[in-house]
């Protein structure tokens, strides 16, 4: 795959960014909680500084989204960065957290980078060019029937408040597998072929971005769980290898 100079950058952040969050993940790792009451780390900031530098110094125009750190600049691009998606996770030394970043011209999506160094996992798309993992072209798996597959699913708790517990309950008992999977990792898995359907609520931008390319270049297909286009306002994901979509929306609809 040849990779634009747009990819290259991401690549060369989401590496930097590792070094930050790989030091801080070998001693004690302290957190405080923001005003939303999630936690954040010093690796969190660092890693999200460096990643916006090392970006604006090889697009100084381009705009800046940034969990931590909010929006700067007003451009037609617009880079979209969690510099650690499962910060919960890397607090506890669960190794199920990774770097996201991707990004947008005119509010379309066109790139996606994530990082799992824990999991030594990096999985990176461009619009058009396929989904690759650590340097291997990868694509989503060809199942057809619900009671066959295999489902991720985040925090069933967000399910309840948006009245949709039911709802998941039902479809979890369609399936052959389903595994609490939540943040980036049941993304990679779908990506992957090894599952089929991911499905998470209370989502931010930040936290889907990146991997709305990465399933969609991999073949899958990525909405809200109404079918509706992700976008800066999206609260709910449903992602899939494209051939259940349809029958899993209906499901939440019903």
């Amino acid at each position: 795959m040849e990779q634009t100079q747009f990819l290259k950058t991401a690549l060369i952040a989401a590496k930097k960014a590792e070094e930050v969050i790989m030091k801080y993940y070998s001693g004690e790792i302290r957190s405080e909680l923001k005003g939303d009451e999630t936690p954040v780390t010093a690796a969190d900031r660092e890693a999200e500084k460096v990643i916006a530098e090392t970006i604006k110094s090889k697009f100084p125009k381009h705009s800046i989204l940034g969990e931590e750190s909010g929006k700067s600049g007003s451009s037609e691009y617009t880079w979209i960065i969690d510099p650690i998606d499962g910060t919960k996770n890397y607090i506890r030394k669960i190794p199920m957290f990774a770097t996201q970043i991707a990004l947008a011209k005119n509010n379309e999506l066109i790139l996606g980078v994530s990082n799992a160094p824990a999991l030594c996992e990096l999985l990176y798309a461009e619009r058009g060019k396929g989904t690759y993992c650590n340097g291997k072209k990868i694509s989503v798996s060809t199942m057809k029937k619900l009671k066959d597959s295999f489902m991720s699913f985040g925090g069933i708790n967000y399910f309840e408040k948006i009245n949709l517990l039911g709802n998941l309950l039902k479809l979890i008992g369609m399936m052959q597998g389903r595994r609490g999977f939540g943040d980036f990792w049941g993304y990679h898995l779908l990506a992957q072929g090894k599952i089929e359907i991911m499905v998470e609520a209370d989502i931010k931008i930040w936290d889907i971005a990146a991997l709305t390319v990465i399933v969609e270049e991999a073949g899958g297909k990525v909405t809200d769980i109404t079918g509706k286009k992700v976008s800066t306002d999206t609260k709910t994901v449903l992602a899939t290898n494209g051939l259940l979509h349809d029958e899993v929306l209906r499901i939440f609809k019903e």
